[in-house]
């Protein structure tokens, strides 16, 4: 294409790939296997070594991962990709590479339940430590900040509530105690809202949810914005330092813009383990190929149920920033102009039972602990993924006993409120 910049849906489709070079296959070929063969024993000494790129083993990476990884990089315009078996995964390996026993990291606390469990208490096992913010007041995320902080974390719009984040004022933040900025983009998607362009320095995913968007292939992401300098204060040993393990390599010296990803594959990925497969790296890349038409339909659908909800009268409230009287509208124009997204939560004025009868009444919408497929989706987040939390915790995070959470699919938007017209008249 020359000198010509691609477009987002051309990246979509085309990012990373090209044709197998043996079979002439247009599509990625799956690469099912466990390991690769070494031209010679110099030639696998460099690449343990970290001397040449290529492939070892596949809990390291693989073909068909490494397509993936290119096209999610060019879709968030970050330099790199690490892509892993989870979104769980994906945060458990960006912390491994920048944390220390006894350290801690801001998170805004409206997040999804399983994050805020992951940070609360799995975390503790490693001696790291959560301070929560609240994203509606960007100035409670300094108050938190001390010398032992290293990272601070948003989703760029926030589960289960559908909330746009000022991601440009806490990235500022963050910045001016020169820590990372770490942003969830699996609600957004790129397609919506690109972080690194307002600041963020790592983009994670949860590619299980949109990116995929059929619900068939669980993935994580980890995007390297290669904008961050990880040598400037010495917080950050794993990437400053010499790595025994690769004869003294300094990562951040030998890797640059690049170093993060690197260091997340050969300190994170390499021991831990949690690695994508690659059946499960080949479905994902099928689904991005349509991401851009999906997201708006997505998008569409989801606009038109709100609008729908907020006239009914067994709804107390409605919670969607594509609403013009939205309290959130602004930051989605500014943030998102495409739309704001296929997630969104409401409330029911009989609270908790009435949610229940009212998940539990649906006929064409699904009942599971899921967002992002191609089909529309429901929960009832107090009684499943926020149950964990008190009910305090649960009314802070957007998931209080009244709070029904909606992922709106791709289905004849009229059919969807149908459904979700009958099971009210059941609540």
């Amino acid at each position: 294409m020359g000198t010509r910049k691609p477009g987002f849906s051309t990246l979509a489709i085309h990012a990373g790939a090209h044709p197998d070079p043996t079979t002439g296959a247009r599509a990625t070929p799956i690469y099912q296997t466990t390991s690769f063969v070494f031209n010679d024993t110099d030639h696998a000494a460099s690449l343990f070594g970290l001397q040449t790129f290529g492939n070892i083993y596949t809990r390291i990476m693989n073909p068909t991962q490494a397509v993936l990884e290119e096209r999610v990089a060019a879709l968030e315009g970050g330099t790199a990709a690490l892509a892993v078996a989870s979104g769980h995964a994906a945060q458990f390996i960006v912390f491994h590479t920048i944390m220390r026993p006894g350290d801690n990291f801001v998170s805004a606390r409206r997040l999804y339940g399983g994050s805020i469990n992951q940070f609360g208490q799995s975390f503790k096992t490693f001696d790291w430590h959560v301070r929560w913010a609240d994203t509606a007041d960007p100035a409670s995320f300094e108050s938190q900040i001390d010398d032992r902080t290293k990272a601070v974390f948003i989703e760029s719009l926030a589960n289960p509530g559908g909330t746009f984040v000022d991601v440009a004022a806490i990235a500022e933040i963050a910045h001016r105690h020169g820590l990372p900025l770490i942003v969830d983009n699996t609600m957004a998607t790129p397609y919506l809202l690109r972080p690194l362009e307002h600041g963020a320095d790592i983009v994670v995913h949860s590619l299980t949810k949109f990116m995929g968007g059929h619900g068939n292939s669980m993935g994580g992401v980890i995007v390297d914005g290669g904008t961050f300098d990880w040598s400037a204060s010495g917080k950050y040993p794993a990437l400053s330092e010499p790595r025994p393990e690769y004869a003294g390599m300094v990562l951040h010296a030998t890797f640059g813009n690049f170093a993060f990803a690197i260091a997340c594959r050969v300190l994170g990925l390499r021991d831990f383990g949690p690695a994508i497969s690659p059946f499960n790296a080949f479905q994902i890349l099928t689904g991005i190929e349509t991401l851009p038409l999906r997201m708006q339909r997505h998008c569409d659908n989801a606009a038109a149920v709100a609008r729908w909800l907020k006239g009914h009268g067994k709804v107390s409230w409605v919670n969607y920033a594509g609403l013009d009287d939205d309290p959130n509208h602004a930051l989605q124009q500014r943030y998102s102009p495409r739309g704001a997204g296929a997630v969104f939560t409401f409330g029911l004025k009989d609270g908790y039972e009435s949610g229940k009868r009212f998940v539990e009444g649906l006929e064409m919408l699904s009942h599971l602990a899921n967002i992002g497929d191609t089909r529309s989706l429901v929960i009832h987040p107090a009684s499943t993924t926020h149950r964990q939390l008190t009910e305090e915790q649960q009314v802070a995070a957007g998931a209080g006993p009244d709070v029904v959470r909606l992922s709106i699919g791709i289905e004849d938007v009229a059919d969807i409120i149908a459904d979700v017209e009958q099971a009210l008249a059941k609540a």
